[in-house]
C-alpha cells in the first residue's frame, strides 16, 4: 500500500524538504521536492513558525495531489531528546527547550518524529545509499565538524543519553591544535574541512577552502600535499578507532571533504589497510545521497513512527542527543 510522509531538514541556513511516497516500510520516491530560507536572523520563534508553515502547506500541497500524508518527520541540528520530542539546544538556530514533535503533530493532526540532522542522515545513507545492503554501517559526514552514526540492522545506535558518534572528537594528535570542545588535537580540528583549510592558510599564508587544497595537493604545491597528506594521516587513526569500536562492514563518508572523491578515499584506505592489525577491513566509499540524505532520514523517522510510535531510535534508554 502506498502511503505518503512529510520529511523536513532544517539548517542553521537553508530548509530542505518532501513528500516522499512509501511502499510497506521503505521509501518509494521522492514526489514533491522545496528549498525555503531558515531565517534565522529572524529569531527562534519565527524560525519555528516558518517549520510549522512550510510543514502545513507541504500537507496542503500532498492533499491537492490527492495523496493523503500519515506522518510527518523533522531533523534539526544540536542536542535533540528524540524521545521527547524536545530540541533541547541548537546554536545554529536559537532553540532552546522546544518541543517540535508536538508542536507539528498539533499543527498538521500527524504522527510526528525528531530526530537528529547527522543521525538521519547516516540512517539514510545507511538504508538506501551507499551502506545499502549491509548490517554493519559507519557513517561519517565530515564538514565543518566530524560527526558519525553507526547503524546496526536499520537503525541508528544513539547512546545512553544520546550523544554517541561523536567520532570528531576522538584525540588522535595529543600535541595538535585546539579544539573547539575543549580538548586538544581532537580529530575535527586536524580533518574536517573547515580544519583543512584553516591549516593550508597557516602554511601558505592565503587562505583555501579543502576543496582547493585537495586541488593543489594534487597538482603537487608542496604546502597543501603537506596538509593532505596530515588530514589523511589523522582520518586513518580516527576511523581505526571507530573500526576498533564498532566493527563495520563498509564506513561511508560524506560532507565537504568527501567531495574530493578518491583524492581522499584512494590514500585513506591505504592508510587504513597499513594500520590495520587483528581487525577486519572494511570498506571504504563515499555517501551517494548528498544534501539529500538528512531530508530522506527525516522522512525514514516519519515512516518508522508510524509502526513504533514511542522511539525512532534502536536504543530503549534516554536520548537528550548529540553534539552537532
Amino acid at each position: 500500500m502506498t502511503q505518503t510522509v512529510i520529511a523536513l531538514d532544517v539548517g542553521g541556513t537553508g530548509i530542505k524538504c518532501a513528500l516522499v511516497g512509501a511502499e510497506g516500510d521503505a521509501l518509494h520516491q521522492v514526489l514533491h521536492a522545496e528549498r525555503h530560507a531558515t531565517g534565522r536572523e529572524r529569531g527562534p520563534e519565527a524560525v519555528i513558525a516558518t517549520i510549522l508553515d512550510i510543514a502545513e502547506g507541504l500537507a496542503a500541497t500532498a492533499r491537492a495531489k490527492g495523496l493523503e500524508p500519515r506522518a510527518a518527520g523533522l531533523v534539526v541540528p544540536g542536542v535533540i531528546d528524540e524521545r521527547g520530542g524536545v530540541a533541547v539546544w541548537a546554536a545554529n538556530v536559537g532553540f532552546r527547550d522546544v518541543p517540535l514533535k508536538a508542536l507539528l503533530e498539533e499543527r498538521l493532526g500527524l504522527p510526528a518524529a525528531l530526530g537528529h540532522d547527522v543521525r538521519a542522515g547516516g540512517l539514510a545513507e545507511a538504508r538506501l545509499g551507499a551502506g545499502r545492503g549491509h548490517s554493519y554501517v559507519l557513517v561519517i559526514p565530515i564538514g565543518t565538524g566530524i560527526a558519525a552514526a553507526n547503524v546496526v540492522n536499520g537503525q541508528v545506535y544513539t547512546g545512553a543519553h544520546g550523544a554517541a558518534g561523536e567520532i570528531g572528537h576522538i584525540v588522535v594528535r595529543p600535541d595538535g591544535p585546539e579544539c573547539g570542545c575543549g580538548q586538544r588535537g581532537c580529530l575535527e580540528s586536524i580533518a574536517s574541512a573547515s580544519a583543512v583549510g584553516r591549516r593550508y592558510g597557516e602554511r601558505a599564508g592565503r587562505p583555501a577552502t579543502a576543496e582547493e587544497v585537495a586541488r593543489l595537493a594534487a597538482e603537487g604545491e608542496p604546502a597543501a600535499v603537506a596538509v593532505w597528506q596530515e588530514t589523511i594521516d589523522a582520518l586513518a587513526d580516527g576511523l581505526m578507532t571507530g573500526i576498533a569500536l564498532f566493527d563495520p562492514a563498509v564506513i561511508v563518508l560524506g560532507g565537504g571533504l568527501a567531495e574530493a572523491g578518491e583524492a581522499l578515499l584512494a590514500p585513506l584506505r591505504a592508510g587504513v589497510h597499513a594500520r590495520v592489525t587483528f581487525h577486519r577491513e572494511p570498506a571504504i566509499t563515499r555517501a551517494a545521497l548528498g544534501d539529500e540524505a538528512g531530508c530522506l532520514g527525516a522522512a525514514l523517522l516519519a515512516l518508522d513512527s508510524l509502526d513504533s510510535p514511542a522511539s525512532n531510535s534502536a536504543d530503549s534508554s534516554d536520548s537528550s542527543g548529540g553534539t552537532r
